[in-house]
């Protein structure tokens, strides 16, 4: 896991097209995740939120990543969706994360938003539409529906950020 000391998160453009700010937004929202996990060991990373929630920064990167496969790769590219993770055998919608390599899960949470980018990029506008079952979406939805997603458990991230070390804010 890269170790980040300064903010170093993109600033979306305030003055661009459609396109470039709604990227530029998201983006904004992958590098605050990044931010909130930076510097913390794999059993902080591990540490599940205050009971009953069995919520952890680790589990939120892992939900990232098939959030990220999900829409782009799934909805958008026509790809089946295969999850990463298994779920825990109790049903819950936490990941198991007792076992998982933090270096491993950032990599692969890295590389997953890297394709993403390369689906967005390759697709010709955001009118492009992809489809769940025969539900279709636009690429303009999606890009904005990630920018929420993102937003949403950045906050969540920012509670356990909070709880594990003190550490608020962006």
């Amino acid at each position: 896991m890269p170790v980040v000391t300064t903010d170093t998160r993109f600033t979306p453009p305030q003055v661009a097209d459609e396109r470039a700010t709604l990227t530029g937004f998201l983006e904004r929202q992958r590098d605050t995740l990044a931010l909130k996990c930076a510097e913390l060991s794999p059993e902080q990373l591990r540490e599940r939120a205050i009971a009953p929630s069995g919520l952890s920064l680790l589990g939120l990167v892992q939900h990232l990543i098939e959030v990220e496969r999900s829409w782009f790769r799934s909805v958008l590219g026509g790809e089946e969706h295969v999850p990463l993770w298994d779920r825990p055998a109790s049903g819950t919608t936490d990941f198991d994360v007792t076992r998982a390599d933090p270096a491993e899960v950032f990599a692969t949470w890295r590389a997953e938003c890297s394709h993403s980018r390369s689906i967005v990029d390759a697709a010709p506008s955001l009118d492009t539409l992809g489809h769940h079952g025969t539900d279709p979406f636009t690429l303009r939805y999606i890009l904005t529906h990630m920018i929420e997603e993102y937003a949403r458990h950045n906050g969540h991230a920012d509670l356990l950020r909070e709880r594990l070390d003190g550490l608020t804010g962006e």
